[in-house]
């Protein structure tokens, strides 16, 4: 599910003509906020495509332009890249969750999401078919239309969420019902309709819709999707309003369940709930997401920080020490697109004063520490791959300058290494010993993508296409992509040791 990800992001910023930046569906009151640059918000073209930027200041050195013919070759590879995992997963594992492509073998994987311990696993679960929903938009962006189609008939006969699984709510909300919704607004031409709607609006979704890329779909996947999220709106039925970390599908909240949740997950509702609610017209999940950040935000400490952890009934904090990285990183990710997808300047706000925050009390020289909510003091003075989504971010609010410099810190990692490293002791210049691995993620792609798209700097596109390359030698076997299991050993030139 991972290596889709990377791949589609990769073939995004490699093979683009004539990028497109996200539009902001109304005009909406913009709050000052100073960036590190000196200029506030207001003064910055919201598209982040501003004129006259200065040079990246890069971690590579290449002068030579993108040509038309690199383009194209980077295309072909990265569609290859994709298909080479898909076609295996199809051939070796569907409909069960994953493919294993050092094995090929198959696991059903759905209750293992997020579940470091391996704990109440299920007995008779017989798999979803998570990697095609996961996978299935992809094939539109490839603009295969059959096989796009054939999935969405799949889904709309076979899927059935009515199965005794505890699983991740968080995961199971982006992987799962994204996926539907996903695949659902594409089929139907219908995504137009997202941006426009509110609680209160009488425009119809048909109103927004284009031209349908699945001819004969009749919508089938929203109702899977709504029946998807009223199990997980089950995980919100705390005193605080805050979800619990674990749902099962069929039985709900499990007595007894731990009432520990990350900051990540509980704003990471935002746009599959806000998405849901304006295809059905049913407002419970998006208040249900605006209930939990609302309150999460009202947690915070007069520094405007938040912690990593926190009690979902007592709404006290576990864990003081927060960051943008692993536990917090989401949060703030799904606010701002919350805000690009819906025009909702109540989360807008959030962001801004949240974004003041992380440049005050967790940025260091281009890298980003944890600090402790209360003082504001350092606590971890690490680096982590999931961290490399913050680039982006910082392209989508403008701050161009800041995100070129946070950018060039984490691809620095990668040509360090040929893959990020988890964890890296940017203090010690050393990857950290026990989180030395790259699981195929794909953060550090889409800031990539989103930064050429801002710039049209050719100097991403040249990274685009290294991190596919790097992925090839890397971590392409004969049934799929595996994740690398120390990312020390490629610089070593020891050899990638893999993992299913």
């Amino acid at each position: 599910a991972g290596t889709t990800l990377v791949l589609v992001l990769l073939l995004s910023v490699t093979c683009s003509v004539s990028p497109q930046s996200s539009p902001v569906r109304r005009q909406t009151r913009r709050p000052t906020v100073t960036f590190t640059t000196g200029r506030p918000l207001a003064e910055l073209e919201w598209s982040s495509r501003r004129a006259g930027a200065p040079p990246v200041s890069q971690p590579f050195s290449t002068d030579s332009k993108f040509t038309e013919q690199m383009r194209v070759d980077a295309a072909a590879e990265v569609k290859q890249m994709f298909y080479h995992g898909y076609d295996n997963y199809m051939k070796h594992a569907f409909p069960h969750d994953e493919l294993k492509p050092l094995t090929k073998t198959w696991t059903d994987s759905l209750g293992e999401l997020g579940n470091l311990k391996m704990e109440f696993l299920p007995k008779k679960y017989k798999g979803s078919a998570l990697t095609l929903i996961d996978a299935t938009t992809t094939l539109a962006v490839l603009n295969n239309r059959t096989e796009f189609a054939k999935n969405v008939l799949w889904m709309s006969e076979n899927l059935n969420f009515d199965v005794d699984v505890r699983v991740n709510a968080f995961e199971v909300n982006i992987r799962v019902l994204g996926g539907l919704l996903s695949a659902h607004c594409i089929a139907s031409g219908g995504s137009d309709a997202i941006g426009g709607m509110s609680e209160g609006t009488k425009q119809e979704p048909d109103d927004y819709q284009d031209e349908k890329f699945v001819p004969n779909y009749d919508g089938a996947l929203l109702p899977i999707a709504k029946d998807l999220g009223e199990r997980l709106l089950k995980a919100f039925d705390t005193p605080s309003g805050l979800p619990y970390a674990w749902v099962n599908l069929r039985h709900g909240v499990r007595r007894g369940e731990t009432t520990e949740q990350n900051v990540a997950a509980i704003g990471s509702f935002a746009l599959e709930f806000g998405t849901l609610s304006r295809l059905t017209r049913d407002w419970r999940f998006e208040n249900a997401s605006k209930r939990a950040i609302k309150t999460l935000w009202h947690k915070r400490s007069h520094r405007d920080l938040l912690g990593n952890t926190i009690d979902v009934k007592t709404a006290k904090w576990i864990n003081r020490s927060g960051g943008v990285g692993a536990g917090n990183d989401s949060f703030f990710e799904y606010l701002l697109k919350a805000f690009v997808a819906f025009g909702d300047d109540e989360v807008f706000d959030i962001f801004c004063d949240a974004y003041v925050a992380v440049i005050k009390w967790y940025h260091d020289d281009g890298w980003y520490h944890e600090a402790h909510l209360d003082t504001g003091k350092p606590t971890h003075l690490q680096a982590t791959s999931l961290q490399a989504f913050w680039p982006g971010v910082q392209v989508l609010i403008g701050d161009l300058e800041s995100a070129k410099k946070s950018w060039g810190r984490f691809f620095g990692l990668w040509t360090e290494f040929g893959a990020s490293p988890e964890r890296y002791l940017y203090t010690e210049k050393q990857v950290h010993p026990s989180e030395k691995q790259y699981p195929l993620r794909p953060e550090l792609a889409e800031s990539t993508l989103l930064l050429w798209s801002a710039t049209k700097d050719d100097v991403y596109r040249h990274a685009g296409q290294k991190m596919a390359s790097d992925l090839v030698k890397h971590a392409k076997v004969e049934f799929g992509f595996a994740s690398l299991k120390d990312v020390r050993a490629l610089s070593r030139k020891k050899g990638a040791t893999l993992e299913n």
